[in-house]
């Protein structure tokens, strides 16, 4: 089998060590497939109670540390690690599946086909996420989704998690800009009816980010929700949607 970047799987059978370099992976993985996760990255923080060896963060782990764990199996993504890492895990013999869904049926897709690999086929949550996201759209807002600040970075297009808000009906004002994640001044980035700020990857708050958008509603989601592909899909249209309707949306004075 292939992974999301059509690299075969050297593996003569399932796995047995697994270490995963990706958060929601991670819990994906520990959730579905108990006993199989060795190691994780320093950000792995879910489940809670996730008892594994730790190999530093997701874009600069500890290689030398992976390796030591003697994993058969080490979970990646295309955007969250660094390819020199992958192809150094690579070279000393480990598999590495990579992952790089950038639509919600990419995700679903790719999920199945790595948990098939781990010999967990089709646990209950991703059945629920699956019903929970085949319900029609829910908004017509057009929106504007900061990702990061100093400098500013905004959600384009050809994302999986502006795929997920275009799943609940958000026009994101930079789906059809040529980079995925466009880096635009302050000034520059247009009116919309909603401001949309994640609490991840950069920890936006009711006391950083609104103030900087002149009076314009903002809502405060979940980044958890919002980008990760695993578990927490099956509660991300709820937890979203309950964030995105809020009527305490914040505004600062004009």
């Amino acid at each position: 089998m292939n992974d999301d970047l059509g690299e075969p799987l050297p593996l003569a059978a399932p796995p047995r060590r697994v270490v995963s370099l990706v958060p929601s992976l991670t819990e994906a993985v520990a959730v579905s497939a108990p006993g199989l996760l060795v190691g994780a990255t320093d950000y792995c923080v879910h489940p809670a109670d996730l008892d594994v060896a730790r190999v530093g963060g997701s874009k600069y782990p500890n290689v030398d540390a992976v390796l030591a764990l003697a994993p058969d199996l080490v979970l990646a993504n295309a955007e969250e690690n660094r390819p020199e890492d992958v192809e150094a895990l690579r070279a000393a013999g480990v598999g590495v599946w990579v992952t790089f869904p950038r639509t919600l049926d990419e995700a679903f897709g790719s999920l199945s086909r790595m948990l098939s690999v781990l010999g967990a086929d089709s646990p209950a949550w991703l059945e629920q996420a699956r019903r929970a996201w085949a319900a029609p759209p829910e908004y017509a807002l057009r929106v504007v989704v900061p990702v990061w600040r100093r400098p500013w970075v905004v959600l384009g297009g050809r994302t999986f998690a502006g795929d997920l808000l275009a799943r609940l009906g958000l026009v994101n004002l930079y789906a059809g800009d040529a980079q995925r994640y466009p880096r635009p001044r302050l000034a520059d980035i247009p009116e919309a009816d909603l401001v949309v700020l994640p609490d991840e990857p950069y920890a936006f708050s009711a006391v950083d980010g609104p103030e900087a958008f002149g009076g314009q509603p903002c809502a405060l989601v979940s980044g958890r929700h919002l980008t990760w592909y695993g578990p927490t899909l099956a509660e991300a249209r709820e937890v979203l949607g309950r964030q995105l309707s809020s009527q305490a949306w914040l505004r600062s004075p004009a």
